[in-house]
């Protein structure tokens, strides 16, 4: 069961309900891959709305991790996510609120 205070959420990715976390650890793999040198500046490039692909396979893939799930980033790309990639941005965006708060 997922707790949104710890922010966890929960999505079904590849036929399974699993729960997507992203602990210190998984925001900082996000930096280190995006590039982004620090949390604000992770912040401030998801604030603007815009999502790539590989954005949304580093973010998915990161916060699963972070959810306990032993899942690489090309194992992900290969996975079906409910709902499509509409799904998938959803799932990335609700998992960056539940990190960030309502500014993500």
């Amino acid at each position: 069961m997922t707790n949104i205070h710890r922010g966890e959420i929960a999505a079904t990715i590849g036929g399974e309900v699993r729960t997507l976390c992203l602990t210190l650890g998984a925001l900082a793999e996000l930096e280190a891959r995006l590039g982004a040198g620090d949390l604000a500046g992770l912040a401030e490039r998801f604030a603007g709305g815009k999502l790539s692909a590989r954005d949304l396979t580093a973010i998915l893939g990161a916060g699963l991790r972070g959810g306990g799930n032993a899942i690489s980033d090309d194992e992900l790309a290969r996975m079906s996510v409910e709902g499509g990639l509409r799904g998938a941005a959803e799932i990335a965006v609700h998992l960056l609120k539940a990190t960030f708060g309502d500014a993500a």
